[in-house]
């Protein structure tokens, strides 16, 4: 007999699934007897949030979904965080949860892990659906798949029933094709073409939606010879490239380059005030006159536009570049003069930023073609606001978008599973990493390449500063670090103490190390 649970495990491995991040639990045991078989790696996070942050990080260095295992009830509402992170940011992320026995739901019988209505609280974020039927698990495999991946990526869940997940489950039918994103009409793209082939000033910014598609966006910059705005997703496709434009709209500088534009073409991106408005001053240049192309046609909705196209934003891009007119223009110099005036501008808006952001320059100097998974920190607001890196995909943190601290271990360690032997570095604060301090342990028993590096200002300093300007008594924002030698100890990792200072950060990052570490910087 094959269990529903066994089934489980060969419909994910079918569809391309080789890890699943999760803690089991006494509800999860019909589903763990599927790994039993050796075809999925398994790797034991400390907290089910950290489960979902990793299978984040995963899906965010592959563009497959992150699969994670939690048990029903509290095991699914540690994960809703993590879900919610992946939503906002478009994230693919298939959680699988238990779910009490099929004659118990709604009865409210006072069962362990139980929940009025689960799937009614998974649903507010997304997609989600109770196994009753072991002949429905490939479908419910199809769906799920084609609700991450078929449209705007985001998180989906299945919730299996305790006493479904030892039925006997016929073979799975083969896996249904994701359908294809929506193309663009001919008309529209001639449209498109005839427009910014036309302008004097063209202007590209590129979202979320381009990350995987970095040749693509590359083509088209210089066949239409545009600067390249590239949000905080965005960042590392077009490093070192005279038209990228590696800084935030919410900068001034910024702002002032998108004015100059005569046409703005907005590829895959949701013009979300944590990278669009930051400071909330409500001064971005009017966009309504932009071609914004997007796969989502909610998003399409929100923003006015002069058009509107729903279209993947890589395979818009290649189809647009084959159309439009190559010119030369003055696209660098534009680009160049934004740059500067954007990394100046960090000093006007915090003192400490110019040197914040030369120390996230250090760690892409001393590990080049690393992946920095960032918390909400002070270096990673200023790279976000202005830092160019060197690895598509290799720059993303929690700091935009639904904003969860304690992210940066788990999507570490999901980052460094899938990409074995690229160094990964975790850039925390003594704040954040005190949410998911277990996870480094993970990194320890997985033996993955991850520096977590520790941004140590003894509290939460970005809010205290915020409180100080809003004229509030700061209240809460001085919890006590960790002693973090000896945390690093407990952890079993190698440890080493540096000041705020990009020379010792670098010589400390390039000593040689086979597995996880902990660097604790002395911020200023």
């Amino acid at each position: 007999m094959t269990t529903v649970g066994e089934r489980l495990v060969e419909g994910l491995a079918v569809r391309g699934v080789d890890v699943i991040f999760g803690i089991p639990g006494v509800h999860t045991i019909g589903l763990y007897r599927g790994l039993a078989s050796g075809r999925l790696r398994h790797v034991t996070p400390r907290h089910e949030q950290g489960a979902g942050f990793m299978a984040d990080g995963y899906a965010r260095v592959t563009g497959r979904p992150g699969v994670a295992f939690v048990i029903t009830g509290p095991g699914l509402t540690n994960t809703l965080t993590a879900m919610a992170q992946a939503r906002a940011d478009s994230v693919p992320m298939l959680v699988i949860s238990g779910v009490n026995r099929r004659t118990s739901l709604g009865r409210g019988l006072g069962l362990l892990h139980e929940l009025p209505d689960q799937a009614a609280m998974v649903r507010a974020l997304c997609q989600t659906e109770t196994l009753t039927d072991p002949a429905e698990l490939g479908p419910a495999l199809d769906r799920a798949f084609a609700a991450m991946l078929g449209a705007r990526p985001g998180p989906a869940h299945i919730e299996i029933p305790t006493d479904v997940m030892d039925l006997p489950c016929p073979s799975l039918p083969d896996p249904a094709p994701v359908a294809a994103p929506p193309t663009t009409a001919l008309q529209a793209l001639e449209e498109v073409a005839r427009l910014l082939s036309t302008a004097t000033r063209p202007l590209i910014l590129a979202g979320g939606g381009t990350r995987f598609a970095g040749a693509e966006l590359r083509a088209l910059a210089e066949a239409l010879d545009a600067p390249v705005v590239l949000t905080a997703n965005a960042r590392g496709l077009l490093h070192g490239h005279a038209l990228s434009v590696p800084a935030s709209p919410s900068l001034e500088a910024v702002r002032e380059l998108i004015r100059g534009a005569d046409a703005v073409l907005a590829l895959g991106t949701e013009l979300g005030p944590t990278d669009y408005d930051m400071y909330v001053n409500g001064q971005l240049p009017d966009l309504s006159g932009m071609i914004r192309v997007d796969i989502c046609a909610d998003q399409l909705d929100r923003h006015p536009a002069r058009l509107t196209i729903r279209a993947d934003a890589g395979a818009f891009a290649a189809a647009l570049h084959l159309a439009v007119s190559p010119r030369k223009t003055d696209g660098a110099a534009r680009a160049d003069t934004a740059r500067q005036t954007a990394r100046a501008e960090l000093a006007r808006l915090h003192p400490a930023m110019p040197d914040q952001l030369l120390m996230v320059e250090a760690v892409r100097s001393a590990l080049p073609d690393a992946v920095i998974v960032g918390d909400s920190t002070q270096p990673v607001y200023a790279g976000n606001l202005f830092y160019d890196h060197d690895r598509p995909r290799g720059w993303f943190n929690a700091a935009t978008g639904y904003g969860a601290l304690g992210y940066g271990p788990g999507a570490a360690v999901g980052a460094a599973v899938a990409l074995p032997g690229v160094p990964v570095v975790c850039l925390i604060g003594d704040g954040g990493l005190q949410f998911s301090p277990g996870e480094l342990r993970t990194a320890r028993d997985e033996g993955l390449p991850v520096t977590f590096l520790v941004w140590n200002n003894a509290g939460f300093r970005e809010i205290a500063e915020a409180m100080e300007q809003a004229q509030t008594p700061v209240i809460g924002c001085t919890p006590s670090p960790l002693d973090m030698r000896a945390f690093a100890a407990a952890c079993g990792l190698p440890f080493t103490q540096v000041a705020q200072n990009p020379e010792a950060l670098r010589g400390a990052l390039i000593a040689p190390c086979d597995g996880p570490r902990l660097i604790e910087v002395q911020a200023r």
